[in-house]
């Protein structure tokens, strides 16, 4: 055809896509019509600038691309969307072996002196809370009285024992986590709860200060139905408190079964060796 087959996107200020217009080409060939339209409104509605790139990337790769009348220029800058919508969609595979900078086995925690893997003392309990960087959050609990040991890594995602690496990429989807194992004889579960509300922000949607990605997301992990019940019923305590408050945020935790957990690498304030 003689008019140029072009994908239009309009930024606004915020780098939001606000209008997406295909050419007719786009609109007869191969292109699923309802799909481009339903990534555009994914696009507009998370307010993510690289959606767009990568949409209008893809687009323009596989269906302008071809186009006689394109610019070699537009389609260098085609191909350099396409390679960005790769770089954020790629999910690491991961390994079958766990990561060999993880602390050894006969590695021992800095504050209590214990050990740092399964199986645990008779009577212990597990917890597992996700509340920003898992250093913060295993400080403040490995003083708590009744705490028999922690230790940090990532659950929730979908690479099998990833690095940290990794997942500062965002495209394992895991979460930053800190294993809290207690006496529950000393220690309730209610008071490691209490801490986990009273010291991050379960308002803001992955992000904890100026850390931002989904593994700095907030999230409670449950290990039994009497954890499941107590964290459902704080979160609701904590809301209501917010209210009181004049607060109009809602709470973005998530509470879910305890998912597989990965000890991060070696090195973490809370680990000795047994040598030392």
């Amino acid at each position: 055809p003689e008019q140029p087959h072009v994908l239009c996107v309009t930024w606004g200020c915020s780098g939001v896509p606000r209008v997406l217009r295909l050419s007719p080409m786009l609109q007869t060939t191969r292109a699923p019509r309802r799909a481009v339209a339903a990534t555009a409104a994914v696009a507009r509605r998370r307010s993510c600038r690289w959606i767009g790139t990568a949409l209008g990337g893809w687009l323009t790769t596989n269906f302008v691309a071809t186009a006689p009348r394109l610019p070699l220029g537009n389609l260098r800058g085609s191909i350099d969307g396409m390679r960005r919508y790769r770089r954020y969609t790629y999910v690491p595979k991961g390994r079958d072996e766990p990561i060999g900078n993880r602390p050894l086995p006969d590695a021992r925690h800095l504050i209590k002196g214990t050990q740092m893997y399964p199986p645990w003392p008779q009577g212990m309990e597990v917890a597992m809370f996700g509340m920003g960087c898992f250093w913060c959050s295993e400080n403040l609990y490995m003083r708590m009285n009744g705490v028999f040991s922690t230790q940090v890594g990532y659950a929730g995602g979908l690479t099998k024992n990833p690095t940290y690496d990794e997942v500062c990429t965002g495209r394992t989807q895991h979460n930053e986590v800190v294993r809290v194992v207690y006496d529950p004889a000393t220690v309730s579960y209610e008071t490691l709860l209490k801490t986990f509300w009273e010291q991050h922000d379960p308002t803001t949607l992955n992000q904890q200060g100026n850390d931002m990605g989904t593994q700095y997301r907030s999230g409670v992990y449950y290990f039994s139905e009497a954890q499941r019940l107590a964290a459902e019923s704080s979160r609701g305590s904590f809301a209501r408190a917010l209210t009181e408050r004049g607060m109009t945020q809602s709470i973005s935790t998530e509470i879910v079964a305890a998912p597989e957990f990965f000890l991060c690498r070696g090195g973490a304030p809370a680990v000795r060796r047994e040598t030392l």
